[in-house]
């Protein structure tokens, strides 16, 4: 569904049961929170190695607080989640669709406001960890997800081995990232790993430098590998000639990969998505361009000829390299320093209006604090498999905020 709301009914829509959102957020409810012991033990359950791991290296991996939205902003991001896979198109035919795409929205009184899309975002199954393990407790709200994470996420990567070579059997994959031991989501990988041993499917955790290129396919110590599930920030395997000469030969399937990245994920994809003119002369249809502009914060590229225009008005703008992950090198306006600035006008950046993200008000003992949070939804092939949210202090998230980290949403109807 892409039929956009007049403004008017927009406004209404959102205000609604805005209030009630806001309470359960602001506060600290007993009745309204999250069964801490049924994470613990979901975490020993997947091995005490695994659980020293997280608690050594993520020890605010998983927030203390769930998140509630409500059916008005969970409605409207799959709206522009459609119109954006509407404008941006259809994926080539015979070729994957690319696993975990992340589209990341700031939610607030105004409505959901889609401020980036991700084509390797992280921590989908450290999510449906999460989200598992509060099956059975008593809480307020649901949980936005597939019923069985696990078998959706098996399915949507032999779908995308099937879409290249039909109905041959899906034998190996590699999860490839650069030193990958040394990933702060290295026990995702595990999970990763685990969760297709469990499939029949053998499973590598590889840095690119340990897979050999051959003839005939890439191999990691003799053995050939079928499928990458690809963690590599290197969108355009650059560095990686070896991975980009298999891949384009078609010897191996690589997801995401570098044309996922570029048609969806490149920075710069924000700017044409919220520029009437240009989706209108590209056969956007009017309905799609209101969604989008409902939903997109308008969003320009930075020129350094332009660079006095973009100092009076910063304050109005968040500013983000074309080619960053992460929240490396983004800045708020109002927070940029003359210097900072200066960098910024010199290089490749986007510039975002402002949507500023939600709170959540989280209860660490006898303290509270207030933090922000955004949400991800988890697509594939435009579907929406899970959603999440992440809280966090500070300008951009991160996973250095006590009581932050990642955080269950639960949907209030």
């Amino acid at each position: 569904m892409v039929d956009a709301l007049p403004p008017e009914t927009a406004r209404e829509y959102f205000d609604v049961d805005q209030d009630f959102i806001s309470h359960l957020n602001g506060e600290c409810l007993d009745w309204a929170g999250m069964d801490d012991g049924a994470l613990q033990r979901a975490l020993h359950a997947q091995g005490e190695d695994w659980s020293g791991l997280v608690s050594e290296r993520c020890p605010h991996l998983f927030a203390s607080a769930p998140v509630f939205i409500s059916d008005a902003q969970l409605q409207q991001m799959r709206r522009v989640i459609a119109a954006a896979e509407l404008a941006l198109g259809t994926p080539e035919k015979d070729a994957p669709l690319g696993v975990f795409y992340g589209y990341d929205f700031h939610l607030n009184a105004q409505g959901a406001h889609l401020i980036e899309i991700n084509t390797n975002a992280g921590g989908a199954l450290l999510n449906a960890l999460l989200l598992d393990s509060q099956q059975l407790a008593v809480l307020y709200g649901e949980a936005v997800g597939e019923a069985d994470l696990q078998q959706a996420f098996i399915a949507m990567f032999r779908n995308e081995w099937h879409l290249v070579h039909g109905d041959a059997p899906l034998r190996t994959i590699a999860i490839v990232d650069e030193q990958p031991e040394s990933q702060y989501l290295y026990p995702e990988f595990l999970l990763a790993q685990q969760m297709f041993e469990r499939a029949g499917i053998a499973a590598f955790i590889a840095d690119p430098a340990q897979l050999e290129a051959r003839g005939d396919g890439l191999y990691r110590d003799g053995c050939r590998i079928d499928l990458i599930y690809n963690r590599l920030t290197d969108f355009h395997l650059t560095r990686y000639a070896h991975l980009r000469e298999v891949w384009a030969r078609r010897q191996v399937v690589l997801t995401p990969g570098p044309v996922h990245h570029a048609k969806y994920a490149d920075k710069r994809k924000l700017a044409w998505l919220t520029d009437a003119g240009a989706l209108r002369a590209a056969g956007v249809a009017d309905a799609v361009i209101q969604t989008l502009q409902q939903g997109i914060p308008h969003t320009e590229i930075v020129r350094a000829e332009d660079a006095e225009h973009w100092w009076s008005v910063r304050k109005e703008w968040f500013f983000k390299p074309v080619s960053g992950y992460g929240s490396k090198g983004a800045y708020r306006g109002d927070k940029m320093t003359k210097r900072v600035f200066e960098e910024v006008m010199q290089a490749d950046y986007i510039a975002q209006r402002l949507a500023m993200p939600g709170e959540r008000k989280v209860c660490l003992g006898e303290e509270s604090v207030l933090l922000k949070y955004d949400v991800r939804c988890y697509v594939y092939g435009g579907r929406t498999q899970l959603i999440a949210a992440r809280l966090y202090q500070g300008q951009t998230t991160n996973f250095r905020t006590p009581g932050g980290g990642f955080a269950l949403v639960r949907a209030v109807y």
